[in-house]
């Protein structure tokens, strides 16, 4: 438990800090004055002034902050010209955009690194049976895993969909399949008469196998960073497509007065962060891209506290010709982080709650996992 907690915090922080660094980065090039990028949350434990910064270690051991001179004030800093709120607009989306960029580049590097180690995916037109259920036709008819499935009864087999459809129609009935075997790096054909069950048991199909058309291949060592990175983004933009439709669902759900059941909060997380760490490193990192990317998104919200809520007032500012009062905004971001504490609470509590209804941190996930 003790090493979950560590893997789950140290997870926490590097998402965190990352995204802190896209802001301190843009935030340097554009001259304003970082007063301080602080590694875990206030009260402070050490800190030490290099240049312009310090760089704090805080007693909370997970996330961070960065400090932009002037950022929460307007005409009462000390260097004005530095300040983040003396900055034009294009200046400061900049810097709040950095964060969320930071993250999802973040999850771009975290899947093309799974990529380069666990090979690329790719969909063939071999349809290969990579598991047999005991007792099944299959298993019964002689089929072996492995063999790649060229015909149904002389229906060529060049898909999954299509397998599936030819099997639909024959159940019941006898019927031939043709495969691909290799025995030995020899390959034959053999043709296997069998007869796909009407009613088969619950969770298993009309022949007992379990069938894929996914091969993996690995490009050449040299090129596995740029066609992982490749994937990389493809891989960051889906997840991104993902988050961005649970959020649609979420607030649809609302809209008609049902609560959302799809939400895990700390809990939840460190639940998920545990059970990915035991699959390995690859696992572990995959899981960090796919957190990452919802971070990125949750804080392009345009809600206050966050940096889209952040990015709304500099939008509303371009509207109304003015900025809104530092006072005013300042007071609507501290009561949306409030707001936002406060369903983190009731997030977590009901996680508990699963949690001690489930009996178990396993039990707790997979209540997570069905709903």
């Amino acid at each position: 438990m003790f090493g979950s907690i560590v893997i789950f915090l140290v997870v926490l922080s590097v998402l965190v800090l990352v995204h802190e660094l896209g802001h301190f980065l843009v935030a340097r090039k554009f001259g304003i004055l970082v007063e301080e990028f602080g590694f875990g949350l206030p009260p402070r434990v050490f800190g030490k002034k290099i240049g312009e910064t310090v760089y704090s270690l805080n007693l909370l051991p997970f996330g961070g902050f960065v400090r932009l001179h002037g950022e929460n004030y307007d005409g009462e800093a000390e260097f004005p010209q530095r300040s983040f709120s003396s900055k034009s607009k294009k200046v400061r989306t900049a810097v709040i955009v950095a964060g969320v960029i930071m993250n999802f580049l973040l999850a771009v590097v975290a899947f093309a690194v799974v990529y380069s180690f666990s090979g690329i995916p790719k969909t063939t037109q071999d349809v290969r049976i990579v598991a047999i259920d005991t007792n099944s036709p299959a298993q019964i008819g002689g089929l072996v895993v492995g063999d790649v499935v060229k015909s149904v009864s002389g229906g060529e087999v060049t898909s999954v969909e299509g397998f599936v459809s030819l099997v639909e129609e024959k159940k019941g009935q006898r019927v031939t399949l043709e495969v691909l075997r290799d025995e030995g790096g020899e390959k034959s054909t053999k043709k296997i008469t069998l007869t796909p069950r009407q009613d088969p048991p619950e969770g298993e199909g009309p022949l007992g196998v379990v069938i894929s058309s996914t091969e993996i291949y690995y490009p050449p060592v040299l090129l596995r960073p740029f066609v992982g990175a490749y994937y990389g983004f493809k891989e960051a933009f889906f997840w991104g497509y993902t988050v961005v439709g649970g959020i649609a669902k979420i607030f649809s759900d609302l809209f008609v007065g049902q609560a959302p059941k799809d939400i895990a909060g700390p809990v939840g997380i460190f639940a998920v962060t545990s059970q990915a760490a035991k699959f390995g490193i690859l696992a572990l990192v995959n899981f960090v891209g796919i957190l990452s990317v919802n971070l990125a998104i949750l804080n392009i919200l345009p809600f206050p506290a966050l940096d889209g809520g952040r990015l709304m007032f500099i939008g509303l500012e371009k509207v109304i010709g003015r900025k809104v009062l530092p006072k005013v905004e300042s007071t609507i971001h501290t009561v949306g982080m409030i707001i936002l504490l406060i369903l983190i609470f009731a997030i977590t509590a009901g996680d508990i709650k699963r949690l001690i209804s489930a009996g178990s941190l396993s039990g707790f996930l997979d209540s997570v996992l069905k709903k």
